[in-house]
C-alpha cells in the first residue's frame, strides 16, 4: 500500500459529533478533504446544515443530522437514521461536549454535575454503544475520542493568575475518564478489527484574543508551551486523518497529545 493510499478515506462514512463547533469544523474538514463522507451532528441542526452545505459547495461529501447527546432516544434515532441512509458507519469521532454546569468544586452543583455527565460521560457511552454494534457486525470500525490536556495532567491553576478563569473539576473528571474509556474499548473490541484512540489537544487559539483578550492567562499559556502558541485550525487535521486512516492501522488504545509540548515539562 502506497503512502497516499494509506491516508485515503474515500467514501468512508464518518460521524463527527459537535461537527460544526470549535474543534468540530477542522475535524470535519480534514476528514472530508481525505475523501470521507462526513456526518455533522449536534443539537443545532440549522448550524450543522449550514456547515455541511459549505463543505458540499467545496466539492466534499457531507450531511447534517440532529443529535442531542444528552437524550438516549435522540441517540438511538440518530444512529438508526445514519445506518438506514448510508448502511454503515466506518468512523465515529466523539467530539461533542457541553460546558453547561461546569465549575470549581466550591461552585458546582449536583444538578450541574449531573447535567454535564449526561452529555460528556453517559451520552458518550450510549452513542458509542449504539454505533459499535454495527461495527462489530461489519468486523471493522474506528473510534476517535477527543479528550484534552486536562485529562493528561492535573490543572496548572497558577496559569490563570488573577483572571478569574479556572479549570472545571467536572471537565477534568470527564477527560481523564475518556482516556480509560478509550483503552477499554480498544482492548475489548480489537478482536473485531475495531480500533479506538484518543486525541488530547491543548489550548485552541483562533478567536481566543477576542474571547479573553491578551490577559495573563494568554501570556502564561504561551510561555509554558514549548512551541510558544495556541493550537490553530490546521493542528488537528493531520492527527485526525492519521488516526482515522490505514496510516495508523496498528495503533489502538493510544492517547495522542496534540498540545505543543505543554505536557512534556
Amino acid at each position: 500500500m502506497q503512502i497516499q493510499e494509506m491516508f485515503d478515506l474515500t467514501n468512508k462514512v464518518a460521524i463527527v459529533t459537535g461537527g460544526s463547533g470549535l474543534y468540530g469544523k477542522s475535524i470535519s474538514m480534514a476528514l472530508a478533504e481525505a475523501g470521507a463522507r462526513v456526518i455533522i451532528a449536534s443539537r443545532n441542526l440549522a448550524k450543522c446544515e449550514v456547515f455541511a452545505q459549505e463543505l458540499i459547495d467545496s466539492n466534499y461529501q457531507a450531511d447534517a443530522f440532529q443529535l442531542d447527546q444528552g437524550n438516549q432516544d435522540s441517540i438511538n434515532a440518530f444512529v438508526h437514521q445514519v445506518e438506514a441512509k448510508y448502511h454503515r458507519i466506518d468512523i465515529l469521532v466523539n467530539n461533542s461536549v457541553t460546558r453547561d454546569g461546569l465549575g470549581d468544586l466550591d461552585q458546582v452543583t449536583r444538578e450541574g454535575w449531573e447535567n454535564a455527565q449526561r452529555v460528556n460521560s453517559t451520552g458518550l457511552m450510549l452513542l458509542t454503544q449504539a454505533v459499535i454494534k454495527g461495527m462489530v457486525d461489519a468486523k471493522q470500525g474506528n473510534i476517535i475520542n477527543i479528550g484534552s490536556i486536562q485529562g493528561v495532567a492535573g490543572p496548572r491553576f497558577p496559569v490563570y493568575a488573577e483572571t478569574g478563569m479556572s479549570s472545571p473539576i467536572n471537565y477534568t473528571y470527564d477527560k481523564w475518564g475518556m482516556v480509560g474509556f478509550t483503552k477499554w474499548i480498544a482492548n475489548k473490541y480489537g478482536k473485531f478489527n475495531i480500533r479506538c484512540n484518543c486525541i488530547s489537544p491543548g489550548g485552541y487559539g483562533p478567536g481566543v484574543e477576542d474571547i479573553i483578550g491578551k490577559n495573563e492567562f494568554y501570556d502564561n499559556y504561551r510561555n509554558l508551551t514549548p512551541l510558544g502558541r495556541f493550537a490553530d485550525d490546521d493542528d488537528m487535521k493531520g492527527p485526525i486523518v492519521f488516526l482515522a486512516s490505514n496510516a495508523s492501522r496498528y495503533i489502538t488504545g493510544h492517547n495522542l497529545l496534540v498540545d505543543g509540548g505543554w505536557s512534556s515539562w
